[in-house]
């Protein structure tokens, strides 16, 4: 893979930093100079290569959702090509799973960045946009699993429980036990599937 030009590396290098000192502060708190310092780069240097503060978030709206589904890509790449189940089992893991891959700070930039939907339509745009693709995504999945008609509240059931334990997380981590996330949502999809596949076949 070829090494990301400096106005790349720059760009990735103010998005993580909003992501950290959202982390830290929430959006409002994130101002340009706690996300300067928080990239170790100079205020300027933000300005050079964002106009706003709302872009930058933009650009984390993309990035995160990026790096989830590399993480899926990761994990179906050592299925077999009929582990339908898997595929299913891998989207969850891809936004749960604890270990090396773990995304701890995306689960916190999501809640933030749901709220920000809500008051700025700029993000409500860019947000609705990447939540309808990853949920089309999960709905594709399940569909090979149980069929086309059957997948949509199957899909909105599951995505909405990983939307949840991200809100949880997030907001109240102590009521999460450690690294149970990805395992409960894929034995509420093995039931699911369990059910709608031994239930009599589509027309």
């Amino acid at each position: 893979m070829p090494r990301p030009s400096n106005t790349e590396a720059r760009r990735e290098q103010i998005v993580a930093g909003l992501l950290k000192a959202m982390a830290e502060r929430g959006y409002e708190g994130a101002s340009v100079a706690e996300i300067a310092r928080a990239a170790g780069l100079s205020a300027g240097l933000v300005h050079y290569h964002f106009e706003d503060k709302q872009e930058i978030l933009l650009t984390l709206v993309r990035s995160l959702a990026s790096r989830a589904r590399q993480r899926f890509a990761t994990r179906v790449s050592k299925l077999a090509a009929d582990d339908a189940r898997g595929r299913v089992d891998a989207f969850v893991d891809a936004f749960l799973a604890t270990g090396p891959d773990a995304d701890v700070a995306a689960v916190a930039g999501w809640v933030t960045i749901s709220a920000e939907a809500i008051r700025q339509p700029e993000v409500r745009v860019a947000y609705e946009e990447v939540v309808r693709a990853d949920l089309e995504h999960l709905e594709a999945l399940v569909a090979a699993v149980v069929g086309k008609r059957r997948a949509r509240p199957l899909a909105a059931g599951l995505f909405a429980a990983i939307q949840g334990y991200f809100v949880l997380s997030a907001s109240a981590p102590g009521l999460v036990p450690p690294g149970s996330a990805a395992g409960t949502v894929k034995r509420m999809a093995a039931g699911l599937l369990d059910a709608a596949t031994s239930s009599s076949p589509e027309p």
